[in-house]
């Protein structure tokens, strides 16, 4: 995997519309950040060493929804923990969730696959997704995550994510301990 030195704001060359946007999203807020850009994390190994470079755990993001899709949940959580569906179902009194489809992520949030981040919820006005939150993730002086696109990874303050961001987007993160 190639990773990129660290730098401090927005990239200066072509980037996709919805990874631009994020950057001038941040900037709009006052969110100070750092990146780095790399090759497509495809898994949670290349966010381990994304994450070594900027010195942050890069959160693993999953989009999950009951069989009948009617609800939508982002998980954020930290990378190295194992995922147990019935575990997290029960924390939200869901029925049991799977993955969302590609085709949700991008009318939900706007990314394709691999690209959701609590940054993607910029693209959720009508808060068609809940966003929930391991409490370790929470606790964590920062947070690392992909700008809506995971050929980049942020580093940023989990106080502005939660103060700032959040608060600017309107979703209300569920806490959950898993």
């Amino acid at each position: 995997m190639t990773i990129s030195p660290v730098f401090t704001g927005a990239p200066t060359d072509e980037r996709c519309t919805v990874e631009q946007q994020t950057y001038a999203l941040l900037d709009q807020l006052h969110i100070p950040y750092t990146r780095v850009d790399h090759d497509e994390a495809a898994t949670m190994d290349d966010c381990v060493a994304i994450g070594a470079v900027l010195g942050v755990d890069i959160c693993k993001n999953l989009v999950l929804t009951p069989r009948n899709r009617s609800a939508f949940y982002l998980l954020c959580m930290p990378g190295d923990k194992p995922f147990l569906t019935k575990d997290f179902s029960k924390q939200i009194g869901s029925s049991r969730l799977s993955f969302a489809t590609a085709e949700d992520m991008t009318e939900l949030l706007g990314v394709q696959p691999g690209s959701a981040s609590i940054l993607s919820l910029m693209n959720d006005p009508a808060h068609r997704v809940t966003l929930a939150i391991d409490r370790q993730v929470i606790e964590s002086e920062y947070f690392g995550c992909h700008p809506c696109r995971n050929t980049s990874s942020v580093k940023l303050k989990t106080a502005d994510v939660l103060e700032v961001f959040l608060k600017h987007t309107g979703h209300e993160p569920v806490i959950v301990e898993l």
